[in-house]
């Protein structure tokens, strides 16, 4: 090994057990997000209501995140991540031998106070340790190894299937898997130690572009994810085949993340975001015109996938290059709000055009917001920095 690639791995092997626990954590969170809405539409629920639902977990991670960067400073960052799965894989258990509605809503409002830790403190994590020079890359390795373990997720619904207790409890056990890449660094994780002064508006006045992005992209993915399973089958196709759908939304992040990422580290960061929202809203705005039982949809839901988690991959590297030191910490919680208040938005939204529009609703709904995210990224460029 030359002593160039020497170095270059020592920069990058302090971020690896945080890559792999977010490998971990996208598996859980693949396999997990289907069966909520699944079993509401099994039981005749309509969609504004299974919107609702999904947008508990947001609405709870929405309500804490902010305090997320001072617990991690109380507690230690790893403390705090293995406390929250375990709080995570009981409410799971929970899911599995109930079935009300409204008992669902409040178990999904505490599944994102717990469940905005991992994600949260990973990327205040990630975004400490790395240098400007590779921002984009290590954002794009995050977002990548993430996708793969959304891709991974709904796979493994095959074997447990997708109705009943079985897969809550699978996901369940997923969930405390998550910690194992964890231990070793126990001790050694970064220290996560928030500034005091400032607040989020400050950060949503520095950082506009970046919080748009947030919310765009927040905003389309937890559609995608609460409602492609239930296109696919107001559309005509099975609920795995819905399930596989979701596989094809994020396998093209694998390809395109990388990519993404060194464009971010060479270009512009705005006008890689502007493309990726702009060429997003289009993929979306396609899905009505395609026939379902076509290759064509998954060519389009694999593009729009990839695409569109670009926006989150070059908003974080846009919310980096603009902020250090304990201020990186405000900035990743109030970045992770936003994209919050996108899903909280989002599903309700996309619910009720669905019962509006049928399934024709769904694309283009998202795709209105994707294009308000790329015209602001233009606007922008008009400015210098």
């Amino acid at each position: 090994m030359s002593p160039n690639s020497t170095a270059a791995a020592a920069l990058w092997r302090p971020l690896l057990p945080v890559f792999l626990a977010c490998l971990a954590f996208g598996i859980q969170a693949g396999a997990s997000m289907p069966l909520v809405p699944l079993a509401l539409e099994r039981q005749g629920i309509d969609n504004l209501s299974i919107g609702i639902v999904g947008a508990a977990w947001g609405l709870g991670m929405i309500a804490t995140a902010s305090r997320i960067p001072a617990l991690a400073a109380r507690l230690g960052t790893v403390p705090l991540i293995c406390a929250s799965l375990a709080v995570s894989a009981a409410l799971s258990l929970a899911f599995a031998f109930t079935s009300d509605v409204v008992l669902w809503f409040f178990l999904s409002l505490l599944q994102g106070v717990v469940g905005g830790v991992p994600w949260v403190v990973s990327e205040i994590w990630i975004n400490v340790m790395v240098d400007e020079r590779r921002r984009g890359r290590a954002v794009a390795v995050y977002s990548t190894l993430v996708a793969l373990g959304l891709a991974i997720g709904p796979l493994l619904l095959q074997v447990f299937g997708v109705y009943g207790p079985r897969p809550f409890l699978a996901v369940a056990a997923l969930t405390l898997l998550v910690a194992l890449p964890l231990l070793p660094s126990w001790k050694s994780a970064p220290s996560i130690a928030p500034e005091a002064g400032g607040g989020y508006g400050e950060v949503l006045r520095m950082a506009p572009v970046a919080m748009l992005a947030a919310f765009a992209c927040g905003l389309g993915e937890q559609a995608a994810f609460s409602f492609l399973p239930v296109y696919a089958v107001a559309a005509g196709v099975s609920a795995e085949t819905g399930a596989l759908w979701l596989s094809a939304f994020v396998i093209g992040n694998l390809a395109l993340q990388w990519p993404i990422g060194w464009a971010a580290d060479h270009l512009d960061r705005r006008a890689v975001l502007a493309a990726c929202a702009l060429a997003s809203a289009v993929l979306a705005a396609l899905l009505p015109a395609l026939e379902v039982q076509s290759n064509a949809i998954l060519g389009v839901l694999l593009l729009w996938g990839g695409i569109s988690f670009g926006i989150y991959t070059v908003g974080l590297a846009v919310l980096g290059q603009r902020f250090n030191g304990g201020d990186i910490a405000r900035a990743n919680a109030a970045f992770t709000i936003v994209y919050m208040v996108g899903g909280l938005v989002g599903r309700p939204v996309t619910g009720e055009a669905m019962d509006l529009f049928g399934e024709a609703g769904f694309g283009p709904s998202i795709a209105f917001f994707y294009l308000v995210a790329g015209v602001g990224a233009l606007l922008a460029l008009r400015r210098r920095g």
